[in-house]
């Protein structure tokens, strides 16, 4: 038996304890936006948030998640929008065939969330472990630099996004 939170909602499961946690979230749970790439902690499109951390869950078993926070794709949107990142995604027309996106996202949503403001080496390295097959990596660098400079009018988006999934703004410029 083994507990966590996924997505804000908690979740208790008898299962083998060494099962990968991208089996739980797709097999068991039934969400599949979290996709499952190549099993081996090689490719990025398995990729959710652990305590607010970017990890790949076909290399993590559930044993390694109790009592903690998960957040997949799923989790990002509010009911009210999709989440910052989300929206920049579409507002740059990223995503080609999509397989990867999910990772990719929840990548870039867990570099923002740990540095706000991230040049372009650190944007690379955080992102170098997600590969993109159609090669969109370009349109994924914009969509993290439009989250990192959005503007909203005149006002400045003064809040760190990742953390808190919604547009936060000040009428400072």
């Amino acid at each position: 038996m083994t507990s966590f939170v996924l997505n804000n909602n908690p979740i208790r499961l008898d299962v083998d304890l060494d099962m990968p946690l991208l089996w739980v979230i797709r097999d068991i749970l039934q969400l599949t936006g979290t996709k499952y790439g190549c099993g081996e902690g090689l490719c990025g499109a398995c990729t959710v948030l652990l305590d607010q951390k970017a990890i790949f869950s076909c290399m993590i078993s559930i044993a390694q998640v109790e009592g903690k926070q998960v957040t997949t794709i799923e989790g990002l949107a509010n009911r009210e929008s999709l989440h910052p990142v989300q929206q920049a995604w579409i507002a740059e027309n990223v995503s080609q065939c999509g397989y990867c996106q999910s990772g990719q996202i929840m990548s870039a949503v867990s570099l923002l969330s740990e540095t706000p403001q991230p040049d372009e080496q650190q944007i690379n390295a955080a992102m170098s472990k997600n590969l993109c097959r159609c090669g969109s990596y370009q349109r994924i660098k914009k969509a993290i630099r439009r989250v990192v400079t959005h503007e909203v009018g005149q006002q400045r988006i003064i809040q760190n996004v990742a953390t808190t999934g919604t547009l936060k703004q000040s009428d400072e410029t």
